[in-house]
């Protein structure tokens, strides 16, 4: 710099309209990037900080899961389920097992049925306190995740109690659960319930109504009701748009019409407790559908644990199943959205075609229509919000 020009020829320099050459750039988000929820890549086209062009790209843990399903009987495939969306392993478990049962005719025990029912909302607590702490961290906030696993701890425990696993369980089968509750599980259950529903208002104070919080993903990455149902998005992404369909409601399966609880939907900003500036379908009303549903569950567990009954928990399988001729799809409302199976017998013990409707899958398309013409600082935003978990999306 020339410290001896004047002030007038300084002043003069920095009001000439400079012409400065801009070019595009192409920016590699993951596949190893803490913003992805796995290995996820997005290939980001930025223009200085605003991004004008965002492609997922996928398959970085294709595992083969479906055509493994037409090698391995029903029971065999049950571990496999798992490792779908590994976060909500109880609820992918229900999701095969519910069609084999209505394809071989296989009755399951009440019993057997509100302890699946128990543990899939366990297991959808258990996932969305994940989501709520690792959205946090996405944001720079680190002291949600310690409050979230807290929490999750506990369930973990529980279903330690019962099955012996801590992530892939395998416990619920076809026909029902492999074992009965343990002494104790259901009082201490309760606790836990007593324990954790007071957490999601420490949950709202941490998090949800921060002040940075809600400039970072108030009226970011907007999908509106229109677009969430043309894209097949599903779960809390279409329930934060504003649509109110979930299927334990709008097409209740299992034991679902006999429990009372409400559907939560993204509402805009200054009422309902949501704070100004919010807008449905935003980013901050995915993440908040979330944290009511928690509530939800809670309502949904406390009345299964109240009209559960004595007896046996397992319907009459053989552990050869052989499978009559036919075809079948049944979906369920995971934790991020509708699973669904398909699945075609032609008699024998094994089937013929397996395909999964997996929700992440659908969910992350919309990214590539989401995330245009939005700053570099709001694509990790919207992509916690999706809240993708990949072994969902390649299986």
């Amino acid at each position: 710099m020339d410290r001896d020009r004047d002030d007038e020829e300084w002043s003069r320099a920095a009001t000439e309209e400079l012409d400065v050459a801009s070019e595009e750039l192409f920016i590699n988000m993951g596949p190893q990037h803490p913003s992805t929820h796995g290995v996820l890549r997005i290939i980001l086209k930025a223009d200085g900080e605003l991004i004008l062009e965002a492609v997922p790209v996928i398959g970085y843990l294709h595992r083969c899961a479906e055509k493994i399903g037409e090698r391995v009987t029903a029971q065999q495939y049950i571990p496999y389920t798992d490792r779908f969306d590994y976060l909500a392993a109880m609820i992918n478990n229900c999701a095969y097992a519910m069609p084999i049962e209505r394809l071989a005719g296989i009755e399951v025990p009440e019993r057997g049925r509100y302890i699946r029912t128990i543990m899939s909302e366990l297991n959808r607590i258990a996932s969305h306190l994940v989501s709520f702490g690792a959205y946090g961290l996405d944001l720079g906030a680190f002291t949600p995740f310690l409050y979230a696993f807290r929490e999750r701890e506990y369930i973990v425990d529980l279903f330690e109690e019962a099955c012996g696993a801590r992530l892939t369980y395998s416990y619920i089968g076809v026909g029902g659960p492999r074992w009965d509750l343990p002494e104790g599980w259901v009082d201490r259950c309760r606790r836990f319930l007593d324990y954790f529903e007071p957490k999601i208002d420490e949950y709202n104070d941490l998090l949800s109504f921060n002040h940075i919080f809600i400039k970072r993903t108030a009226q970011v990455g907007v999908i509106s009701g229109d677009d969430a149902v043309r894209w097949g998005l599903s779960g809390p992404c279409l329930r934060g748009s504003g649509v109110k369909w979930d299927l334990r409601r709008s097409a209740p399966y299992d034991i679902y019409d006999r429990f009372d609880f409400e559907v939560p939907v993204g509402v805009d900003g200054g009422h309902d407790d949501v704070p100004r500036g919010v807008v449905v379908g935003d980013s901050w009303s995915r993440y908040f559908v979330r944290i009511l549903e928690m509530r939800q569950s809670v309502r949904i567990i406390r009345q299964a644990l109240d009209q559960m009954p004595e007896g046996d928990i397992q319907g009459k399988a053989p552990r050869q199943l052989k499978l009559p001729a036919g075809e079948i799809y049944h979906e369920v409302e995971g934790a991020r959205g509708q699973l669904g199976f398909y699945i075609v017998t032609d008699g024998e013990t094994i089937p013929k075609r397996v395909k999964v409707r997996g929700p992440c899958f659908c969910n992350l398309s919309i990214v590539h229509h989401v995330c245009r013409n939005v700053l570099l600082a709001d694509v990790p935003a919207i992509v916690g919000s999706i809240d993708v978990v990949m072994g969902e999306v390649d299986r």
